[in-house]
């Protein structure tokens, strides 16, 4: 399944293409199909699921040849579909649920995580400490379908032709425990383990004394996302204190990447990050043992 909100993304994109090729405003299109200008808008924003009628409508007001009518309605129709994670959406909340689309379908994905070890490699212990840390005063919903909502996104990973993942992890994420430190020991231990067995799972630290070019600190984490068809967006979500940033426009996306990839160049190689972990994990369960 491919993201439904990238294939939004990609409508919106092939919609306005198709006005500006034919010199018409949104107005304009919105008054020749016979809706609202307020629904063209959003189409064109990514904000709504499309209605195919609309879309064909569309379509033919431009007269589009028979390749080109069959692209944008497949990409219409996956836009419409609902993933796996909508039947978790009360227990994910919006961010998980946010991250569980922009995975899906997706061929590689990029991290930078300052505070948390990263979801998709979570153990569940970790999972479990972290969801009920931030569950809301009042929240009744199950921890444990939490944690099946976070395995599903897991499971991603690992499907045939799934994509190709790469951390960059902060080390200010390992050594300010946000979990008890026995987790966070099996945790690291963990992290250690998929990366030398997993070809697809590159995983690097960041020291806190690193010397990353131009001084190029993050103010916060964040994630790149590629897919299989070069002409869908590259994404970029940024995570932020209350909400998260979905950003497709070229110049936004190109200066993460850029930051991302100054990131890489002062992060450890993999193969020292992985004996990092080990030995940090090592460190932590002396020291919890001589308390």
């Amino acid at each position: 399944m491919i993201s439904p909100l990238v294939r939004r993304r990609r409508l919106a994109a092939e919609l306005i293409r198709l006005r500006d090729e034919h010199g018409y405003s949104s107005a304009r299109v919105a008054a020749e199909i016979g809706v609202a200008r307020q629904r063209i808008s959003r189409l064109e924003n990514g904000h709504v699921a499309p209605d195919l009628d609309e879309i064909m409508r569309v379509l033919q007001l431009f007269d589009v040849d028979q390749q080109r009518w069959q692209q944008i309605m497949t990409i219409a129709r996956e836009a419409q579909e609902r993933g796996w994670w909508a039947k978790y959406a009360d227990e994910m909340g919006t961010r998980q649920a946010l991250y569980a689309n922009l995975e899906a379908g997706a061929s590689e994905i990029r991290e930078y995580q300052m505070v948390y070890l990263p979801g998709l490699l979570q153990i569940p212990s970790y999972t479990e400490a972290r969801v009920l840390m931030d569950r809301p005063d009042g929240a009744t919903y199950s921890h444990a379908r939490a944690l099946e909502a976070r395995a599903g996104r897991q499971r991603m990973l690992e499907r045939p032709g799934g994509p190709q993942y790469g951390v960059i992890i902060d080390e200010l994420a390992i050594r300010r425990f946000a979990a008890p430190a026995p987790v966070i020991a099996d945790q690291l231990d963990h992290l250690a383990l998929v990366g030398h067995e997993r070809q697809t799972i590159t995983i690097r630290i960041l020291p806190i004394a690193a010397k990353i070019r131009q001084h190029a600190v993050s103010r916060s984490a964040f994630f790149t996302y590629r897919y299989p068809d070069p002409h869908d967006p590259v994404v970029v979500a940024v995570d932020t204190v209350t909400d998260d940033l979905v950003l497709t426009r070229e110049a936004d996306v190109n200066r993460y990447l850029d930051l991302y990839a100054k990131l890489q160049d002062a992060a450890l190689p993999p193969g020292d990050s992985l004996d990092f972990l080990a030995a940090t994990a090592e460190e932590i369960r002396r020291s919890t043992h001589n308390e």
